[in-house]
This record gives C-alpha cells, structure tokens and sequence, in this order.
C-alpha cells in the first residue's frame, strides 16, 4: 500500500512539474510541378500552395529566391497574415536565359520567414529545351541524280550544262527554293549561280539546269567537285531549312604522246558580277503595316563592265532562249513598293564600284513574324552587249512586338510629400494579338514605392492588366514615374517596355489654428426680469407659451460681432402693454 502511494504521488509530481512544450508555427509548402521545362528566353511560372499547418498565426515574407546557377527569380505573395489552418498562394516566376543550352538546368530555393524565423522552403528545378526538328510533317529535298550535257567527261576550259533532278521526300510543300551553286572548281554563267523554284510538291521530281565553265586550272586533274546550298520553307512559311549537296564531275584529261603540240592558254571569261555588299533600312525592327526605306550598296565584283543595269524587286526575270529577258512573277506579297514601281535603272557599273540604291517599301499587315527571302534581280549588259541577268537574294526580319499603354484607371489626384498614397496603374493591349508580358516594374528617383513589382502574364487585345502601388513622394513639383515590362520578343531575345508617366506633388500642407488661443467661450444666458416673469404669467392665463426664453446659440464669426447692445448675457427690454381697466 505504501508503494503504491509513493508511485501515484511521483506521477504526480512529474505531470504539474514538467513544462509544456510550445507549438513551434509549421507551414507546409506544395508545388503545381516541382519541375519544369521551357524554351531558352521564356519565363517558367510556379504555383506554391501554402498552409498554416500549426497553432500560431503566421506574418509570412518572402526574400528573393536562390539561384543555383544565377537565373532571374521572383516570388509574389496573394497575402501577408496566415492563420492557423488558413491558405494561400504565391507565384514563383523563373527566367530562362535566352543564352541557355538544351538541357541546362537550374535549382531555384524560394525561402518564407514569419519574422526572421523560416518556416518553410521548397526547390524548383527548371530545365532548358530546344525544340528539335523532326522530318515528319516538313519538306526534305534531296539529290535524286544529276548529269552534264554532251560527253560525259569534262575539258578544263569547257561550257557545259548541268542537270539536277532534285525529289521531296518530306510530307510538306517546299515553297521559296533558292539554289546555290558555290565552289572554285566550276564557275556559274548567265544566273550568278542562283536558281529559284516557286514550289516542290511531296514526292515531286523537278529538274534544275545550269550553265558551269570548268575552271582551266584544273588541267590534269581527273575528278573535280561542285557545292549545291539548298534553302526552302514550309508551305506557310513559318519554318526555313537549308541542305547543302557536294556533286563531283568527272574531268578529261590530256592525251599523252604523238607529235608536239603548242599548248592552250586558256582564255580568261570576261564578264560583270553585280553583288549586294551591304543593306539596311531605317526603321528597326520591322513589323506589319511599317513604312521604310531599303538602302542596298551593290558592287562589281566581275571581270567587265556592267552596262545599262537594271534591278528588279522581287527577282522573277529570266532570259527566254534567245537572251532576250522575259518578265516573271514577282514575289512582292510580303514586301510592296511604294511611291514607285519595283524596277529600278540604276545605269552603268564599272568594274570595283559601288553603287547605292535606295527603295520605299511596306510591310504587308497580314505578314507573321520570322525571316523572310527578298530576291532581287539584276539584268545588265556586258561589254560584248549580250543581256545577263543576276540574282541575290537579301533576308528581311519581321517582327510583332506588343502594344501596350501604360496608364491610370482613375484620375490620381494630387500627391502631398512624405504622404503615402495609392498610384492606380494599369497597362492595356492596344494590339490585335494576345501579349505575353513578365515582370511589370515601377520606379522613381524622388519617391519611395512599394508594391511596384508583378507578374502581368497573357493580355488579350483590348485587355488591361491593374497595379495598385503605394507612393511615397520626397518634393513638391512634377513627379516623373518609370514603368518597366520585360518580355520576349518573336525571335527569342528579351525586351523591355519602358514608358514614363507624370503626376503632381504639392507640399502637405500645415494645420491653422486661432491667434490669440482658444475659441471664445459662449456668454451665461441673461437672468429674466420681474416685469418678463408677470408677462409669461399672464400668457400662461391666456392659454399661450410661457416658457423661459432660451438663448440663440453663441457663433461669432469675424467681421460679425455682436453690437454692445445686443451682447449676449445683456437684459433685453421687452414692451409691456398696460392691462385694460374694468369697466364700471
């Protein structure tokens, strides 16, 4: 029995002497995807769900992110206060450099403190992917044979006509062919070594002539080789590809023995080569619907002078068999002339000059963004007056940057210094395509703003994206505001959008208060004379008010002072009529 009491009062003991374990806050931190995936320039979005889990309500903040190889990171809290059991969610928004490899990856550590305490973390690993062309829904063109013209073998010196038969073996259309013969061994005659092609059909064979001199210092070589760059699009136009063919002809060589024989000189090819060296245009960057100029520096890199030039836009002409140029059909769908038509003379080019040739020209509103071929056609005269015509080819980049306003969706008044304020900011898509947008940023050098960092995200035309930033001005006068939106442009680099709004500081100004101290006080109301209690008596007896006269509230106003006879706290005389005597 004695055991048993000394165990109870020892449990006893213990359970009122042991201290309570505080409940430490815990926040639980979930992802939409731990991980994730984006091309190199796009911004990877996060959702992070938080919850209270423990018994202590939560002030919650959020640093800025770790970065392990340095990629721009932000965090976004929806609310600050989180009681037990509550939740709410933040938005994690990752860059991906434009520079970043395939497969490059990045671990980003977003941090929430209560305090300076943290109370949960989580990782984010974000990956870098190139999108990987595939030959399954593209056009392919490929080499399906080739020969030359007469013998099979081929003189150093020699003319000859080359044949390509070229197939698509792709599932596409192959659209805008352009045909490159390059090389030292064989030099192009009568086209500068470019062919074009409109269109090649999937599993459509197509032939492709051109006129080669076999280079005269190739004597006695017996095999001699020839490049061949191919470049095309898709039938849209939104994807180009390039292929590049090495064709090898064979060479004749010289007999050997018999009689002694002078030998050949061979005969230098006198002839002009019109090359495009350089271009530009004055407004950059290009996008539908711009008016600019084409300015083009074009050079004689041949051998003659080139006579009577002219140059077409959009290439199309071609020489019929007597080598009289014909006009074909253009390619202007993309890129019209304006305030001319797209044939230019531009008179003689002597061999080494360079020549400047300037052209207005306007982006269809229909063009999408990319890379667009622009030919050109130049058809000359050389010095023996045969006609020739030689085509170039120059790239023109279009793009479609959004457009977007950044403005108030209200009036904001008149900001006072070192007051804080709301700035009610909105940007608006004044375009008539969706904008992605990242991170909006508001800045001032005189004024201290907080809240002035967010996410806009997708914008559809006509839509409006808010921001409610608070403003803390430092000086009176006009106020000069600095909104920054960072994005990604068509072809992968990163833009900013920066527009500058004005609002009007006032100083605050200061409380006024009396001159001589504190406001008057009212005056003690009169005391009612002996004569005034018989009157009210008297109405009394009559059936009228005889209550005390109350006195008219005390408010004086300056410039309106009370008279000295009418001063409140002053008897007032009231007239007495006399009482009618009886009659009799």
């Amino acid at each position: 029995m004695k055991t048993k009491l000394l165990t109870l009062l020892l449990f006893f003991s213990l359970v009122f002497t042991l201290p309570v374990a505080a409940q430490s806050p815990v926040l639980s931190v979930t992802a939409d995807a731990s991980a994730k995936s984006g091309a190199p320039g796009a911004v990877v979005v996060y959702t992070l769900t938080l919850t209270n889990t423990g018994s202590a309500a939560l002030n919650l903040t959020a640093p800025d992110p770790d970065s392990l190889n340095g990629w721009p990171a932000s965090v976004t809290l929806n609310s600050i206060a989180l009681n037990p059991g509550a939740s709410t969610t933040a938005v994690v928004s990752v860059a991906i450099p434009a520079s970043a490899g395939d497969g490059n990856m990045d671990v980003t550590t977003v941090r929430f403190l209560d305090g300076s305490t943290e109370v949960g973390r989580i990782g984010l690993t974000t990956t870098a992917r190139r999108p990987q062309p595939t030959a399954a829904g593209r056009p392919l063109l490929v080499l399906d044979s080739y020969g030359v013209s007469g013998d099979q073998e081929i003189t150093p010196g020699q003319q000859f006509e080359l044949r390509l038969t070229l197939v698509n073996r792709g599932q596409d259309f192959a659209r805008n062919v352009l045909i490159t013969f390059t090389g030292t061994d064989f030099l192009p005659v009568d086209t500068g070594g470019v062919r074009a092609l409109n269109e090649v059909d999937p599993n459509e064979k197509v032939n492709v002539f051109q006129s080669l001199i076999a280079n005269p210092s190739l004597s006695g070589q017996s095999v001699a080789t020839l490049t061949v760059n191919l470049s095309y699009t898709n039938l849209d136009g939104s994807a180009s590809f390039t292929e590049t063919l090495t064709i090898t002809i064979n060479l004749k060589k010289p007999s050997v023995g018999g009689p002694a024989r002078p030998t050949a000189t061979p005969t230098l090819i006198s002839r002009p080569q019109l090359v495009v060296t350089a271009y530009q245009t004055d407004v950059d960057p290009l996008q539908p619907g711009a008016i600019f100029e084409l300015k083009m520096d074009i050079r004689n890199l041949g051998t003659a002078n080139a006579r009577s030039v002219t140059m077409v836009l959009g290439g199309g002409a071609s020489l019929n068999e007597q080598g009289t140029p014909v006009p074909g059909g253009s390619e202007l769908s993309t890129f019209a002339p304006l305030g001319a038509s797209n044939v230019i003379f531009l008179g003689d080019v002597p061999v080494g000059t360079t020549i400047s040739a300037t052209q207005k020209l306007i982006v269809n509103v229909t063009a999408n963004p990319g890379a667009y071929p622009f030919k050109l056609s130049f058809i000359y005269d050389d010095e023996k007056g045969s006609r020739q015509i030689n085509d170039q080819v120059i790239t023109l980049l279009i793009y479609q940057l959004p457009q977007v306003e950044v403005g108030f969706y209200r009036d904001p008044g008149i900001f006072y210094t070192n007051q804080m304020s709301m700035l009610p900011l909105q940007v608006t898509n004044l375009g008539r395509k969706t904008a992605v947008l990242g991170n909006m940023r508001v800045t001032s050098p005189n004024a201290d703003i907080t809240n002035n960092v967010t996410l806009v995200g997708s914008l559809e035309p006509g839509g409006y994206f808010t921001l409610d930033a608070n403003l803390m001005p430092f000086q009176p006068g006009p106020l000069n505001i600095e909104v920054n939106i960072n994005y990604t442009d068509d072809f992968n680099q990163p833009r900013t959008i920066t527009q500058t709004l004005t609002v009007e500081v006032m100083d605050m100004p200061a409380p006024e208060f009396p001159t001589d101290g504190f406001p008057p006080e009212p005056p003690p109301p009169a005391e009612e004379t002996f004569w005034q209690k018989v009157l009210r008596f008297l109405r009394g007896l009559i059936g009228l008010d005889s209550a005390e006269p109350t006195p008219a509230p005390f408010n004086p106003m300056p410039g309106n002072e009370f008279p000295p006879e009418e001063m409140p706290g002053q008897p007032m005389p009231v007239p007495v009529e006399p009482l009618p005597r009886p009659k009799g």
